[in-house]
């Protein structure tokens, strides 16, 4: 099963200049952890509950925050033709829970998450990938040490 199979088609975005009060508000409403933040028609970042508790709420910043300062700046993708079994893989190697869905021109088409695997794919694709998300650490670990 291919990545558009399984995906969400319909993706909420954030702007790095909305504040974080506004990009946890959309979350609320559409019921997602995460936004992908785009300027122009390009993705330039993604902002998750967890970056708005941890990098701001954590320090002390408030709610008129910009995204563009709390957002995780590095873009994780997958395309819309991979193979969700794979994707899964990588999301276990690259401990992430949700991806955004390109097109081959680079283009957001969707997003993809653990649940969505699961339901589509069935329990084990998506259990091998939080085995492998909830090692301690990883590129993408918020703890203190590392929170800038």
């Amino acid at each position: 099963m291919r990545a558009k199979e399984a995906m969400t088609p319909e993706v909420k975005l954030t702007s790095p200049e909305q504040t974080i009060q506004e990009a946890a508000r959309t979350m609320a409403e559409i019921d997602a952890g995460i936004l992908p933040v785009s300027q122009g028609d390009r993705l330039v970042g993604m902002i998750s509950d967890r970056d708005i508790a941890v990098r701001a709420v954590a320090r002390g910043l408030p709610p008129s925050t910009p995204v563009g300062e709390v957002m995780s700046r590095e873009v994780l993708y997958c395309f819309e033709d991979e193979d969700i079994e794979e994707i899964a893989e990588n999301m276990s190697e690259m401990q992430v829970r949700r991806l955004p869905v390109l097109n081959r021109d680079k283009r957001l088409v969707g997003i993809i998450s653990l649940a969505d695997i699961a339901t589509k794919e069935g329990p084990e694709s998506a259990g091998e990938a939080v085995c492998g998300i909830s090692e301690p650490g990883g590129q993408h670990s918020q703890s203190a040490s590392k929170a800038a």
